[in-house]
């Protein structure tokens, strides 16, 4: 058991078998009324502020039902960054079944562009 987790593909069909089933049970759960089984943002719950993920969730909803201007309302950033999210786990699912191990690396000036996105648009969006 222990040497199948080993496996270059362990990771990535982990996650490919865990996202279906998070998603069948938030198709039926609306991130949008209160009392919802979902979880909380850890940063939201120590300052009050929206963290650049925020609203993630309810753009997924959102998204499986069709509704695309409540996705772009819910979260902009993590709209549009969704497809180069999805190429990048392609990626990792392809070499990991290859037999490779697949780890991205980003420069030192993505870093940087990355970490300020993240904290532009929180700060953006929590001034509004």
């Amino acid at each position: 058991m222990l040497r199948a987790l080993r496996q270059p593909a362990a990771g990535p069909l982990a996650l490919l078998a865990a996202g279906p089933a998070g998603a069948v049970y938030l198709y039926g759960t609306n991130p949008h009324e209160s009392g919802q089984w979902l979880p909380r943002c850890p940063f939201r719950l120590v300052t009050g502020l929206l963290c650049p993920a925020c609203g993630g969730t309810r753009m997924v909803y959102d998204l499986m039902h069709g509704d695309i201007t409540a996705a772009w309302a819910d979260n902009r950033i993590l709209l549009l960054v969704a497809p180069f999210a999805l190429a990048l786990l392609g990626k990792w699912v392809f070499e990991g079944l290859r037999g490779r191990r697949w780890r991205p690396r980003l420069s030192g000036r993505a870093q940087v562009l990355v970490l300020l996105t993240a904290v532009t648009w929180t700060v953006v969006r929590n001034s509004v």
